[in-house]
């Protein structure tokens, strides 16, 4: 089974009139202020799907600051979720600043939904502030026994839209703040399974953490692959798209070339993401 981790849809209201969310909205507006950044529906997603051979896909909106539009997306996930039932996957998304967000995640998760995310702070630091605004929705989280998944990016290189401030400091102070909820870090992590290499303390703090691939083709060379499989473990390696950003079969690709075996292509995309979803193959 071909399971993508990362995805993301938006309703037909968002995607057709997309500057009237920019509102209040600036992480929104820098992300999809360029006509050229896509916003896809499910019926898109599962078509694409379809066409390229991937079974099952988590899906989730965007961490909106507005309290009526993350719910208004939310609905949207569950909608989408309940017409492809043996497709989609959905995770359920909000500011995590948010005073609603332990609510709405509560919301959420009793009506069906498998997990928490695509949480990000984009225009924030991850401090002690964040902590105490997360406590609530890690503790609905653990109650559920469902995932959570965090935005992050690589602290050097070069710069893009929706790329944050976080470091590595901060996305590790994260991790050891919640150590019993199971935490997927988004786009390979900033890199932070190199650290699995220290004697102490970096293991067993990224026990319970797993990294996705999102974006990977447009950041990184194919050695990620390798190296990611020997430093973090080929079971904490999650295959996710990111898809409307990039298309599933360039990952095959780039995967196909990467230098790993059969065995651990099958983890990462799709075996992985089944044992932690608790999907029966």
């Amino acid at each position: 089974m071909i399971i993508d981790i990362h995805t993301h849809i938006f309703p037909t209201k968002i995607r057709s009139r997309r500057q009237t969310y920019f509102t209040n909205e600036p992480a929104f507006e820098l992300l999809y202020r360029s006509s050229k950044s896509k916003l896809a529906g499910a019926d898109e997603l599962v078509a694409i799907m379809d066409e390229q051979g991937v079974d099952r896909a988590v899906t989730f909106g965007f961490p909106w600051q507005t309290s009526d539009w993350f719910k208004y997306h939310n609905d949207y996930i569950l909608e989408s979720v309940n017409r492809y039932p043996d497709r989609l996957i959905g995770f359920c998304c909000f500011d995590p600043l948010h005073p609603e967000g332990a609510k709405e995640a509560y919301r959420c998760l009793n009506a069906g939904l498998s997990g928490i995310g695509e949480l990000a702070f984009y225009c924030s630091v991850i401090n002690e502030t964040c902590f105490n605004s997360l406590e609530p929705v890690m503790e609905i989280a653990r109650q559920f026994n469902c995932p959570v998944m965090i935005h992050t990016n690589e602290p050097v290189g070069h710069l893009y839209p929706g790329k944050t401030d976080n470091t590595l400091a901060q996305i590790y102070s994260l991790l050891k703040k919640f150590p019993k909820n199971r935490i997927i870090l988004a786009h390979w992590g900033a890199g932070l399974f190199f650290y699995n290499l220290l004697k102490k303390q970096v293991r067993e703090t990224l026990a319970n953490t797993w990294f996705d691939t999102a974006a990977s083709p447009y950041l990184y060379q194919n050695e990620i692959y390798l190296n990611a499989m020997r430093l973090a473990g080929d079971d904490k390696i999650l295959w996710g798209s990111d898809y409307p950003l990039i298309q599933p079969r360039r990952y095959f690709d780039e995967i196909g070339k990467s230098g790993i075996t059969k065995e651990q292509i099958l983890r990462i995309c799709g075996r992985n993401a089944a044992q932690l979803l608790n999907l029966h193959l």
